[in-house]
């Protein structure tokens, strides 16, 4: 396990981590759909004991996944950040949101984070 990726696992430690299965069945959509977004960079992964997970905060508590939240990860996607760096951006805290970016983006918070998420991607 890389230094990078022991950090992430801490930072990760007391999130709620979904199974696929399980964001799929939030989503009312087959588990062939939640790769998809995988793969689209509309949501990102985790590995837990060689099996991806979503943290329960990316996913949220809708039935499809948060246009904020994807936005932030595709930005950052295609700025060259790679899963784990997205991960830790999104839960790292920063005092001046406040709070954590993941958190901001389902709140009035969200445009900001994206702000700041296209700022860093140049």
């Amino acid at each position: 396990m890389s230094q990078n990726n022991t950090a992430l696992t801490a930072l990760l430690a007391d999130e709620v981590l979904l199974s696929l299965p399980a964001v799929a069945e939030q989503f009312n959509m087959p588990v062939t759909k939640v790769g998809d977004l995988l793969t689209d960079r509309k949501l990102v992964a985790f590995r837990v004991d060689g099996r991806k997970t979503v943290p329960a905060a990316l996913v949220g508590d809708g039935d499809h996944p948060s246009k904020f939240v994807a936005g932030a990860i595709t930005v950052l996607a295609d700025g060259g950040y790679t899963d784990e760096e997205i991960l830790e951006y999104l839960f790292t805290a920063d005092d001046t949101l406040p709070g954590r970016p993941v958190d901001a983006l389902h709140g009035h918070g969200a445009r900001e984070v994206i702000r700041r998420a296209q700022a860093m991607a140049l």
